[in-house]
């Protein structure tokens, strides 16, 4: 509903809410993430559940999680501790061994395209062409911009044998299907979501974390921003915003990567 609002008027929007429904679902972290995406332009959190209503202790500590008021940074909200949100390799390997196989492909979309929640659950088998993923994330699509912007991304290795063993089975038009093969609902993916990272022991990262991680992950292997910027559909500047913030702030890998080059430079110095 909130993103509808959005689409529908060129004034700011502004959300108000709380941390959660009660202990248990305290997401607050997430949701807003998910507000960020959608394009608000402010978030003001109570800091207490809907059960506790105004009674009890409001948990500042996740309060803090949320870095900033998205007005002071052109429509951004950030959790204060994304360094520690990336998806690692040993939580992706273990993640792929304990879920079913209908949650493994949703992974490795995320991981592999750095596309959105929502754009992935709707992705049609028509987007892709054995070879490369065509879609328009729905956020480019503006008044100014009706018809969006189309992002073409390459299908690595991993993504395109799951990708190709999953269309000899599928149903329907879209990709990703729950087990009686339909169309996920937006809370029913985030509730089987939960319940696998729960069961495989995954712990403080989301599925909107995949998305940050495909940002990580291009950059440690040496991809440039525009090239970032070209398979998961962020502007530049929330590429550098990711990057200098949140991600690779004091990353060993790319510490040891710039020591290597230096002492690359000064033996070619020398020897020449």
């Amino acid at each position: 509903m909130t993103e509808e609002v959005v689409k529908a008027t060129h004034l700011p929007v502004t959300v108000k809410t709380r941390l959660g429904w009660d202990e248990q679902t305290k997401n607050i972290v997430e949701v807003a993430e998910r507000l960020q995406d959608i394009g608000i332009q402010a978030l003001s959190v109570h800091g207490r559940t809907r059960v506790q209503m105004y009674k009890g202790e409001a948990n500042w500590e996740l309060i803090g999680k949320i870095k900033e008021n998205p007005c002071s940074r052109g429509g951004r909200v950030y959790a204060s501790t994304r360094v520690d949100n990336v998806w690692s390799f040993e939580q992706e390997e273990t993640f792929l061994k304990s879920a079913p196989a209908h949650l493994q492909l949703p992974l490795l979309l995320g991981l592999w395209t750095g596309q959105r929640e929502g754009d992935l659950l709707r992705l049609p088998w028509s987007a892709y062409d054995g070879t490369r993923i065509r879609l328009r994330p729905r956020k480019t699509i503006t008044k100014r911009r009706p018809k969006g912007t189309t992002v073409v991304i390459p299908v690595g290795a991993p993504l395109k044998a799951a990708l190709d063993e999953a269309a000899k089975h599928k149903v329907g038009p879209v990709v990703l299907t729950s087990t009686d093969k339909r169309p996920w609902t937006e809370g029913g993916f985030r509730a089987s979501w939960r319940k696998a990272c729960a069961k495989a022991g995954i712990v403080q990262v989301t599925f909107n974390d995949l998305r940050g991680t495909a940002v990580t992950r291009l950059a440690l292997v040496g991809c440039s921003e525009p090239e970032i910027a070209s398979i998961t559909g962020h502007s530049l500047r929330d590429v550098r915003s990711i990057l200098d913030q949140h991600y690779l702030h004091r990353d060993p890998a790319l510490a040891a990567s710039a020591i290597r080059k230096l002492e690359d430079a000064v033996s070619a110095n020398k020897t020449g």
